[in-house]
């Protein structure tokens, strides 16, 4: 989870069009959205895209973070203390967002 909180700050810093509440409450609790949502659809989409991924070498891995990180300002519309604190307005920023949010997360699980 601290790992999808730094993630999605560094892509907030670095994405224009990704926005993220500066309250680290806020962002701490997206993470927590971010990770629940990575334990429960990731499995269900990698399994649906299993094709796509295979033929893609892997990259497709890509397209199943990108729907999660889709997901993820929707998901957290319905939680009342989190509503409006991530917004994505953009194609190419939901891309450099995922593309950020990949590598990061590829960073810390190769170091643990």
């Amino acid at each position: 989870m601290g790992g999808n909180a730094l993630a999605l700050w560094i892509a907030d810093i670095y994405v224009p069009g990704f926005a993220l509440s500066h309250n680290w409450l806020l962002i701490i609790l997206v993470a927590l959205v971010l990770s629940v949502l990575n334990f429960l659809l990731k499995p269900v989409l990698t399994l649906i895209l299993g094709p796509v991924i295979v033929l893609t070498l892997g990259l497709g891995v890509l397209i199943v973070n990108a729907l999660i990180l889709y997901i993820l300002p929707i998901a957290t519309n319905y939680i009342d203390i989190t509503r409006g604190s991530i917004t994505i307005q953009t194609i190419p920023a939901l891309i450099l967002g995922t593309l950020i949010v990949s590598a990061i997360n590829l960073i810390i699980h190769l170091a643990l």
